[in-house]
C-alpha cells in the first residue's frame, strides 16, 4: 500500500485518467473527490462487496432452482443428472 499525505485541495493522479483530490478534511472525516473516466466504475468499498455478493448469488442458483429447471425434461443419454434432481 502506498501512503501519501495530502492537503485540501492536492490531489493524487492514478494512471492516465484518474484523479483523486482532497477537498475537505473535518476532525477525523475527510471528503474526497474522484474523476474518472465514466467506463471506471468507482464505489464505496462496503458499496463494492454488497455487488460482489449479489453477483456471486445470481451466478449460483440453489439445487431447488435447478432442479426445477430439469424437472419433466427428457434425460439426455450419457449424461450426469443435475445436482438436487432425482435420477431416472
Amino acid at each position: 500500500m502506498l501512503v501519501l499525505t495530502r492537503r485540501v485541495g492536492e490531489s493524487i493522479v492514478i494512471g492516465h485518467d484518474i484523479v483523486v483530490t482532497v477537498l475537505e478534511v473535518r476532525g477525523d472525516v475527510v471528503r474526497v473527490g474522484i474523476e474518472a473516466p465514466r467506463q471506471v466504475p468507482v464505489h464505496r468499498s462496503e458499496i463494492y462487496a454488497q455487488i460482489t455478493e449479489a453477483n456471486k448469488a445470481a451466478a449460483s442458483p440453489d439445487a431447488a432452482a435447478v432442479a426445477a429447471l430439469f424437472q419433466g425434461a427428457k434425460p439426455v443419454k450419457g449424461a450426469k443428472p443435475a445436482p438436487g434432481s432425482d435420477p431416472q
